[in-house]
């Protein structure tokens, strides 16, 4: 539960604005649920505790099964959510605690934590990253690419607003110099602050499975056994590399294996749901690989390929035609020869030819599986289903209904699911919302009047009467 009252900053006043919704989350179940409801005249707040809004999907190279640019879906989103009249949006910002009062709507505690940048005066020129002599690996790239002490976390990030890693500043003042807006501020804190709200939405996505899980397949160990999501980046076209490269030497691999389901279906990890996307996003990476680079050799070891969507099947079929070699198989372990750091797989197949192999490859993706974000049910007592999601009130019915009233989920905090099923969870979402808040308003406003009604007796009436 949140702070007392008397040692936090409230953000409102008789004349500011009680919110409609708090978003929490700047994904696109975040995004898609705030921009239904600001359309509606609604005030919503979204908060998001990365730097930029956008979610896992902004660093995505393209989408399964039409092989559209990510980017292009997305950046419209951030953008319309930014400069929407009716959305606030707070960024690297995390919910910290809430309670609720006497209306029944949630005051939550929010920590704004210290970009060690003032906002109101930066203007994103990024004259500070130039300046800046410290190189980090930047998260934004998967720890491939790099970036500077005092950055922005890429090109399209929303806000345009520098923040300084602290634990790697090293003090050189070289920003505060050449900042043309003086919007350095090396002695910022954190801020606690409280904001009211009559809805809550939980949009806090997922995470993938660790890299370095499964042990046996060297993640984490060998520098070029990579997750999926250092794949996509490899085949973003503003990626750190500018094409599929190894990360040990540079070189283009000519054998990749993809290996499915790492980190799903998978007893040993606790771990046995499905996570829908992986079997697509392999065979996405795959017809990628092969298109741009047709003497590369992929090949899948899968247990099974789920393809349920819509064009999904053609799609598989497709990655077939292109040359993409998919075996039906499970890899046992990894070793990294030492002298080239190709990777020799041990392969037990399970197809109609069967038997046991070493295979050798140039480089190793492991296909990783959606876990939930570990900050979503942190502060929101929600249930929560056997594999740590969000569980609906009716998965049928009411697939966005949590057990608290007044607090919805959207996208894959609920649970595994593609971009389109997504999407239409957050606009879901957000039509369940509107309806809560008009019965909420409805019910308020009935009460109103009953009050109104109520004619006060005196003491000496009430005497009379009697």
């Amino acid at each position: 539960m949140g702070k007392p009252m008397e040692e936090l900053v409230m953000i409102k006043d008789e004349e500011e604005t009680i919110y409609s919704t708090l978003v929490i989350g700047g994904g696109i179940a975040g995004l898609q649920t705030a921009l239904d409801l600001a359309d509606q005249d609604y005030d919503v707040l979204v908060v998001d505790k990365e730097p930029s809004i956008g979610g896992k999907m902004i660093q995505l190279s393209k989408v399964f099964p039409t092989l559209d640019c990510a980017s292009c879906i997305t950046t419209p989103k951030m953008s319309s959510t930014s400069h929407h009249k009716k959305i606030d949006s707070w960024t690297y910002s995390e919910v910290t605690g809430y309670h609720k009062n006497e209306k029944g709507n949630f005051v939550v505690d929010i920590k704004k934590k210290a970009r060690f940048i003032d906002v109101e005066k930066c203007t994103g020129c990024r004259q500070c990253e130039f300046q800046c002599p410290v190189d980090v690996p930047s998260e934004f790239e998967m720890g491939i690419g790099t970036r500077k002490a005092i950055y922005i976390p890429f090109q399209t990030a929303l806000p345009q607003v520098a923040l300084i890693d602290m634990q790697h500043c090293i003090a050189c003042l070289g920003c505060s110099r050449i900042c043309p807006a003086d919007a350095v501020d090396y002695f910022q804190k954190d801020e606690q602050v409280q904001v009211e709200a009559e809805s809550v939405v939980l949009a806090t996505g997922f995470e993938l499975t660790p890299v370095g899980e499964k042990k046996e397949w060297g993640g984490g160990e060998f520098q070029n056994v990579i997750s999926s999501m250092t794949a996509e980046r490899l085949l973003a076209p503003n990626g750190p590399y500018g094409g599929i490269r190894r990360p040990s030497d540079g070189r283009v691999p000519m054998h990749i294996a993809y290996i499915h389901c790492a980190g799903s279906r998978d007893a040993s990890l606790d771990r046995t749901y499905c996570s829908r996307v992986c079997c697509m996003y392999t065979i996405k990476q795959a017809i990628l690989i092969t298109g741009a680079l047709p003497i590369v050799q992929v090949t899948c070891y899968y247990m099974d390929i789920r393809a349920f969507g819509k064009g999904y099947e053609q799609f598989f079929e497709n990655a077939k035609a292109m040359g993409v070699e998919f075996i039906k198989g499970k890899v046992g372990d990894i070793q990294e020869d030492p002298e080239t750091n190709n990777l020799i797989l041990s392969i037990e197949n399970i197809g109609s030819n069967g038997g046991k192999s070493k295979e050798e490859y140039d480089m190793v993706v492991l296909s990783l599986g959606l876990t939930q974000a570990s900050c979503a049910t942190s502060h929101f007592p929600v249930e929560v289903d056997k594999d740590g999601f969000i569980e609906a009130v009716d998965l049928k019915l009411n697939p966005v209904l949590t057990s608290l009233e007044g607090v919805f989920g959207a996208g894959t905090a609920m649970g595994p699911k593609d971009i389109v099923d997504t999407i239409v969870e957050g606009s879901a979402a957000s039509m369940k919302v509107v309806k809560f808040l008009k019965a909420k308003h409805k019910e308020r406003t009935e009460f109103s009047s009953l009050e109104s009604t109520i004619v006060p007796v005196t003491a000496e009436e009430a005497n009379s009467e009697s």
